[in-house]
């Protein structure tokens, strides 16, 4: 005969639905974490991954869509690009030292 379904625990049910909660709360924070670094909507994907059931399967969407779209380009610094711009002769050293005046003031 089988294990009898009325030897389990009471509260293993419980246990286990716990776990399956945490277990999407750590995945929604990471997911969350990552969406606001791609500058994606952070706190939309964050409920869509913890909604029951469907959640894991929206993670899973979640990471495909991040992995298909482009890359998000890191913020450069004003300066920085003045920098380069006036490295590659694009600007004189009168239009860098102005836009640099310009950029200061902001």
């Amino acid at each position: 005969m089988p294990f009898p379904m009325h030897a389990y625990h009471p509260f293993a049910g419980l246990a286990w639905l716990v776990i399956f909660w945490v277990v999407q709360l750590v995945i929604g924070y990471f997911v969350y974490k990552d969406a606001e670094k791609q500058k994606m909507s952070a706190p939309l994907w964050f409920i869509l991954v913890i909604v029951p059931f469907f959640g894991f399967l929206l993670a899973v969407l979640y990471v495909i869509i991040r992995e298909v779209r482009r890359p998000v380009a890191p913020e450069r610094e004003p300066v920085a690009i003045l920098k380069e711009r006036f490295a590659r002769g694009e600007i004189t050293a009168g239009e860098y030292e102005q836009a640099k005046a310009l950029i200061g003031k902001e």
